[in-house]
């Protein structure tokens, strides 16, 4: 197990190397120029910007204009050896460090991502099995058309949707924010203010990221469900509930575990068009803003983090494949 997981680690340092000359290659390639429009505001207003500053902020990314292959590289090494000393850089945009601005709105999204998940799951693996065990009857038929539905629905279409209906038509929810900025609430109070405004962003990523899954646990299990071992089970005289929760939905969690190496990245990456709709201060939207305004070092620093959180996810998928399934061995 330690051998592997050392091994795999090697493969995960050369892994995220192509990744960060990657996002170096194509950050170097985006049409706008956050320095550039920055002056150009600066010298609008009246005020001067010396040329030596400017040619500063472009040379600590290597990022000149008339950059050659070796400033180029030069600059690609002072990042990188910056990201391995846990320096992500300051951002352009917000004047912070980029890992201090990441921390503090990673919160809001990493919360309204963890109870969407909870509850995803909670609601399509039990729907997505009975379907498979009930095939073309109509709860299976119910759950496809609401796979369908949620396939379908595009994020900021829905969110508006809902916004509208429990914000602006019943006055149940605020529509946007965390929190009521007129009142000042402490413990309980905050708390029940904050799961008021939470409630219809994470409604609106629970009802579109629930069809898909409900979709794949219902194709595995009833992949599981035509097994010979299944049929022989079921010969042997063991109820339909045993064979159900003892023996199929064992072998169905192998493909939900390999779709859950995607769950880390994805409960700090922030839902950008959800964030947007309900303006809700968290990473994805605070990322946005910083892809709009060409802000360099967030929008590496923000990528090569996510980027290590996907390697480690899909290390973890990895080692749970051993946990569901004793016939896998890691060697």
């Amino acid at each position: 197990m330690l051998k592997y997981i050392a091994k795999r680690l090697a493969y995960a340092v050369l892994v995220l190397l192509g990744v960060s000359l990657i996002i170096y290659c194509l950050t170097r390639l985006m049409p706008i120029d956050f320095v550039k429009n920055k002056v150009t505001a600066v010298q609008t207003s009246g005020a001067t910007v010396s040329q030596d500053m400017v040619d500063a902020m472009y040379a600590s990314y290597g990022l000149q204009e008339d950059a050659g292959i070796v400033e180029i590289f030069q600059g690609y090494l002072n990042w990188l050896g910056d990201l391995v000393r846990g320096d992500l850089g300051t951002s352009f945009k917000y004047g912070i460090p980029v890992a201090e601005k990441i921390s503090m709105h990673m919160g809001t999204s990493f919360v309204v991502a963890l109870i969407a998940a909870i509850f995803e799951f909670m609601i399509a693996i039990p729907l997505g099995i009975t379907a498979a065990t009930h095939q073309y009857s109509f709860r299976d038929y119910l759950v496809t058309v609401l796979v369908m539905i949620g396939i379908s629905l595009p994020a900021f279409f829905f969110g508006n949707v809902l916004k509208s209906f429990f914000s602006m038509q019943l006055g149940w929810f605020p529509s946007s924010g965390l929190v009521d900025a007129t009142k000042d609430y402490t413990g309980i109070a905050w708390v029940a203010d904050y799961a008021r405004h939470v409630f219809i962003p994470i409604l609106t990523v629970v009802v579109l990221s629930v069809g898909s899954r409900m979709r794949m646990t219902r194709t595995n299990m009833l992949e599981v469900l035509n097994s010979d071992y299944i049929r022989t089970a079921r010969a042997k005289g063991l109820q339909e509930k045993a064979v159900i929760n003892k023996h199929a939905f064992r072998n169905t969690l192998i493909p939900l575990v390999t779709s859950m190496a995607g769950l880390l990245p994805s409960l700090f990456s922030g839902a950008i068009i959800t964030e947007q709709v309900f303006d809700l201060p968290g990473i994805g939207n605070i990322a946005l803003q910083a892809m709009n305004a060409g802000d360099i070092p967030f929008i590496m620093g923000y990528n090569m983090f996510l980027a290590i959180l996907s390697v480690i996810g899909i290390l973890l998928a990895d080692l749970m494949y051993a946990v569901v399934d004793p016939r896998v061995k890691l060697e």
